[in-house]
Formats: structure tokens, C-alpha cells, sequence
């Protein structure tokens, strides 16, 4: 991986990290939202919910337009998806770390006549 792939995997972590933006993640996946509507549904000022859109916007997660004076926000299933491959690329590489150690254990083992 380079540089910027890396860092472009941290963005998407990070933005990923936090319990609200997955929130919001689930509802723009599920349909274009206003940044206000949104905002209702938080415990949180209008602002903190903007900074949390704005993470996941940096990120390539989701994309905003504007619609007169709102502002809405969909997901990016694209994003969502190589977030995805991430993972199963992340799996796979454990899983074969484990396999590796299982081989070391069993060939260490005293066999048991």
C-alpha cells in the first residue's frame, strides 16, 4: 500500500470510529437526509452534528448538495464497499497468521504414541 492509500484507510477508520457517524452513516445509506434533520435526531448542537457530516464527507463516505438553503447528505456505497475489502482483506491476512501458528503448534507438539 502506499502512502496514500494508508492514509486514506485511516480517514476511513477514524471517520467510521465514532458511534454517531455510524449512526448517521446507516441513515444517508438508507436515503438522502438534510444536515437539520439529522441534526434532530442527536443529543448534540447543530454544529457537532455538522463536524461529525464533515469527518465522514473528508473521508469520501458520504456527499453533500445543496437544495436551496439545506444541505443533504447521502452515503456512498462505494465507499462503504472498499471499506469492506478492507476488512476481508484485513481477515485474511489474520486468518493466515493463524493458520501459520496452528502448523507451528502442531509440529512442535509431542506426538502421543
Amino acid at each position: 500500500m502506499t502512502d496514500t492509500d494508508e492514509d486514506r484507510t485511516d480517514a476511513l477508520f477514524h471517520a467510521l470510529s465514532d458511534r454517531t457517524r455510524r449512526d448517521i452513516m446507516r441513515r444517508v445509506l438508507a436515503g438522502e437526509h438534510s444536515v437539520s434533520v439529522l441534526a434532530a435526531k442527536y443529543d448534540m448542537s447543530f454544529a457537532a452534528v455538522q463536524k461529525h457530516v464533515a469527518v465522514l464527507e473528508r473521508a469520501g463516505l458520504l456527499t453533500k448538495r445543496r437544495s436551496g438553503r439545506e444541505q443533504l447528505a447521502s452515503g456512498d456505497v462505494t465507499a462503504v464497499r472498499a471499506v469492506s475489502d478492507l476488512l476481508t482483506e484485513l481477515e485474511q491476512v489474520w486468518r493466515g497468521r493463524i493458520a501459520r501458528i496452528d502448523e507451528l503448534i502442531a509440529t512442535e507438539s509431542p506426538s502421543k504414541d
